[in-house]
C-alpha cells in the first residue's frame, strides 16, 4: 500500500497542521528532531537554499516511518524537476510565483498520472517504498496523497488569486509575503493595506472553496494573528531562524547575569 499523507487528510477535513521550513539543515536526525518538537510536516526549500536532489532523497528516506510529511518548494517550475522530486519521495509541492489559473492547472498536471495528468511512470522506487504491488492502485494512491500549494507572491498572482485557487488539484494557497511586498514595490512593509488585503482575500477564498490557506510565520505573534485570520497550515519560522533566535536569547540572558 502507498503511504498516505496525514497532513493532506487533516487539512481536507478542516483541521490545522503545523511544521517549519528547512533551508540549511539536512542532517539524518533532523526529521526525527522535528517530529519530537511537534512538527507534522517539513517544507524543504530548494529554490533559495542549494539543497540538492541527493539531499532531498536522503531527507525523504529519513521522514519515512516517523510520520513527518515532506513537502518541497522546487528549484524551478519544470516538469523534469517536479517528476524527479515526486519519484524520490516528495509528498507535496509548493510552487513559487503562480500567476494564473492556466499555469496552476499545468503544474497540477505534472503531479498526476494519466488520465488526470501527465506524470511519467516509475514504480518500485523511493516513492512507493521499493515495494511490489498493483500499479493502478499505486497510481491512485500517489494522486490522492500528493499535496499541491500555489504560492501567491506577485502582483499578478494576487490579482488572479481566486481563479488560481479554484483550479482542481490545487489544495491551497501559500502566502509569500516577502516576494509579494517586493512585487508591489513596498519591500518588507507587511502592514501596508496592499498586503493585508491580500492576506484576507487568501484566507476568505480558501474557506469558500474548502481549501487550505498556508503561510510561513516568522514570529509567534505573526503566527497567532494569521491563525486567527484563517491560516490552517502554518510553518513556524525556519531552521536557521529558530536556531539563531534561541541561541541569541540564551547567550543574551547569560551575558546579562555575568
Amino acid at each position: 500500500m502507498m503511504r498516505s499523507n496525514p497532513v493532506k487528510q487533516k487539512l481536507a477535513a478542516g483541521g490545522t497542521a503545523y511544521g517549519t521550513m528547512v533551508f540549511e539543515f539536512n542532517s539524518p536526525g533532523l526529521p526525527a528532531a522535528l517530529v519530537a518538537a511537534g512538527a507534522e510536516f517539513a517544507l524543504y526549500d530548494m529554490e533559495h537554499s542549494g539543497l540538492t536532489m541527493t539531499d532531498m532523497k536522503q531527507q525523504f528516506a529519513y521522514c519515512r516511518g516517523i510520520g513527518l510529511v515532506p513537502i518541497v518548494r522546487p528549484p524551478s517550475k519544470t516538469y523534469a524537476v517536479v517528476a524527479t522530486l515526486l519519484d524520490i519521495g516528495a509528498m507535496g509541492l509548493m510552487f513559487q510565483m503562480v500567476e494564473s489559473a492556466e499555469e496552476a492547472a499545468e503544474l497540477v498536471s505534472w503531479t498526476r498520472y494519466p488520465p488526470r495528468g501527465q506524470r511519467g511512470a516509475m514504480f518500485g522506487g523511493a516513492h512507493d517504498d521499493y515495494a511490489p504491488g498493483d500499479v493502478a492502485q499505486k497510481m491512485r494512491g500517489a494522486d490522492e496523497r500528493t499535496f499541491v500549494l500555489a504560492m501567491i507572491e506577485t502582483r499578478k498572482g494576487a490579482e488572479n488569486l481566486e481563479s488560481i485557487l479554484a483550479v482542481d488539484g490545487v489544495d491551497g494557497g501559500h502566502l509569500g509575503q516577502f516576494d509579494l511586498s517586493l512585487s508591489l514595490g513596498i519591500p518588507a512593509q507587511f502592514e501596508r493595506p496592499e498586503i493585508q488585503t491580500t492576506i484576507d482575500r487568501l484566507t476568505t477564498t480558501c474557506k469558500q472553496l474548502g481549501k487550505t490557506a498556508a503561510c510561513m510565520a516568522p514570529t509567534l505573534d505573526t503566527a497567532r494573528d494569521w491563525q486567527r485570520r484563517g491560516f490552517r497550515m502554518i510553518s513556524y519560522s525556519y531552521d536557521t531562524g529558530l536556531m539563531q533566535a534561541s541561541l541569541s536569547a540564551g547567550i543574551s540572558a547569560l551575558k546579562a547575569e555575568s
